[in-house]
């Protein structure tokens, strides 16, 4: 058990998706794991693990926001042992070509600062995704026909941005979509030397202003649970 987390020795997987809500781990633990377990609900903060195919997989909620998810991040890797680290949630689209429901799998992730400022200090850390997890992922999406887009993320530090003129760079430097946690997790898996990438479903468009319902949102984020799982074991 850690402050956060508390699952005993041996009950979190070395493969872990993060969805940044709770209730969404529930969903696809019920969904895609068989005999799910309930791991942890420390503060709300839901983890189960299962079995995917017959490999032990976790599903456990990282909050929302990069100091949020680090917390999980840390603990998950250091005191469980946690190997692969998956992040699954939805994003906002950046590009015209990026359409709502579409999949981004994020190579590289940008952002104004994470919590590993202190430890970079002057240095402008390029975090990105292993290679190994992106070039699975990519076979995966085919293979299940999901329409798909790999590139740069923009991690945020706000929800509620005011920064338009941001938003507008971001969009001419190609960066797909927009976020709030993928920078830290590449972080902190380059630091301990961990496999990490995030997968991701477009709910909503800045240019556009379209956006998913809360119900379409939940009934189409099967395509990145199914791509996460099968780059994790493939």
């Amino acid at each position: 058990m850690t402050i956060h987390i508390g699952a005993e020795a041996g009950q979190i997987a070395e493969t872990v998706l993060l969805p940044g809500d709770p209730l969404r781990a529930e969903w696809a633990a019920h969904n895609f794991l068989d005999n799910p377990v309930c791991v942890n609900r420390v503060r709300g903060m839901f983890g189960f693990t299962g079995t995917w195919n017959g490999h032990p997989v976790t599903i456990h909620g990282s909050g929302m926001g990069m100091p949020s998810l680090s917390i999980y991040a840390n603990e998950l890797i250091r005191d469980y042992g946690a190997k692969t680290l998956v992040r699954i949630g939805s994003c906002g689209a950046m590009q015209p070509a990026v359409g709502l429901r579409d999949v981004i799998l994020g190579m590289t992730a940008s952002s104004l600062s994470t919590p590993s400022r202190g430890i970079f200090r002057e240095l402008n850390f390029a975090p990105c995704a292993d290679f190994d997890l992106l070039q699975k992922a990519v076979v995966a999406a085919r293979s299940i026909g999901a329409t798909y887009h790999v590139g740069g993320l923009y991690s945020a530090d706000v929800f509620y941005d005011e920064r338009p003129d941001l938003n507008d760079i971001m969009t001419r430097h190609g960066i797909l979509g927009v976020e709030m946690e993928a920078a830290e997790l590449y972080n902190l898996a380059a630091r301990h030397g961990v496999r990490a990438l995030a997968v991701l479903t477009v709910s909503d468009h800045l240019l556009t202003h379209e956006a998913l319902s809360a119900q379409d949102r939940q009934s189409s984020f099967g395509d990145m649970v199914r791509i996460a799982l099968e780059a994790s074991f493939s």
